[in-house]
C-alpha cells in the first residue's frame, strides 16, 4: 500500500482512483493509514468477508484475502489482476490504468 501511496500521482495522471479493501477492521485499518501515511481511502470487509469472496481472493483457512491489486476500467470490468506478493508492486497496476485512461 505505501507504494501505491508513494506512486498517487501517477494513478491521479490517468484519472484512476484508488481503494484499499482488505479484511481488517475499520479501526485497524484507520492506525494503519495514520500510521503510513496512507491518503486514498481503505474500506473494510470484515464483517462477512463479501467482497473478498465475491473476487476469487478469500483464503477460507485464515479469513483473510489473499494480496491482490485489481484494476477496474470505466465499464465496471477488470482490466488487470495481480495476485500474491507482487500485488504490492504498483508497476503493472499503473500500467494498466494507463491503458484504460488512453482507450478510446
Amino acid at each position: 500500500m505505501l507504494a501505491y501511496q508513494s506512486g498517487i500521482a501517477k494513478f491521479d495522471a490517468s484519472e484512476t482512483k484508488v481503494f484499499g479493501i482488505s479484511t481488517d477492521n475499520t479501526p485497524s485499518q484507520k492506525e494503519f493509514a495514520a500510521k503510513n501515511n496512507v491518503q486514498f481511502p481503505l474500506l473494510s470487509d470484515f464483517a462477512k468477508r463479501q467482497v473478498s469472496t465475491d473476487y476469487g481472493v478469500l483464503l477460507v483457512d485464515s479469513g483473510m484475502a489473499n494480496r491482490s491489486t485489481f484494476v477496474i476500467d470505466k465499464e465496471g470490468k477488470i482490466a488487470y489482476i495481480e495476485q500474491g506478493n507482487t500485488a504490492i508492486d504498483p508497476t503493472g497496476a499503473e500500467a494498466a490504468c494507463s491503458r484504460a485512461a488512453h482507450k478510446k
